[in-house]
């Protein structure tokens, strides 16, 4: 697994939002405090890469409890975001379809860092493999300028 990041992240406009939350709600179907994407900067669709972001903040649902007094975002929420930024990446590319995209599982994990809030986390995707049931994607997330988190993400159209 490669701890290069996917793309410099300093070589694209992060202020820049190219589909917000409306724009995931129509193709995402987690809604409520589920819905772990504030938006989207970035796509290629040639080279495969998609980057969104989440604004992690110190009244989120999870982080009085996670840790109390010293608020960690979650590793299974990292995973979570990163997998619905692939999985809109997905519909966009299959885009007659109109199935549900579960969590099918994980390679490769690694957790490099804390987040601690506020601030903003990015996430990279990048497609390794995709078919219409079926796909897989490298994920990386990013903090403070730091690669923090990474996984091959494994999604399945149900």
């Amino acid at each position: 697994m490669a701890t290069q990041p996917l793309l410099d992240l300093d070589a694209i406009d992060l202020d820049q939002v190219i589909a917000g939350p409306a724009e995931l709600l129509s193709k995402l179907a987690q809604r409520g405090t589920f819905e772990m994407l504030g938006g989207v900067n970035y796509r290629d669709e040639e080279r495969g890469l998609i980057v969104g972001f989440k604004d992690i903040r110190t009244d989120d649902w999870w982080a009085p409890d996670h840790i109390p007094g010293r608020p960690l975002f979650p590793g299974a929420l990292m995973i979570e975001s990163a997998a619905q930024l692939c999985s809109y990446d997905y519909h966009l590319r299959m885009a007659d379809s109109d199935r549900f995209v579960g969590f099918g599982g994980l390679n490769a994990t690694r957790f490099r860092g804390v987040v601690e809030p506020p601030g903003r986390m990015y996430f990279v995707g990048k497609v390794n493999r995709i078919r219409t049931t079926l796909f897989t994607y490298h994920a990386q997330g990013f903090y403070g300028g730091d690669l923090v988190f990474e996984a091959e993400i494994i999604g399945v159209a149900l």
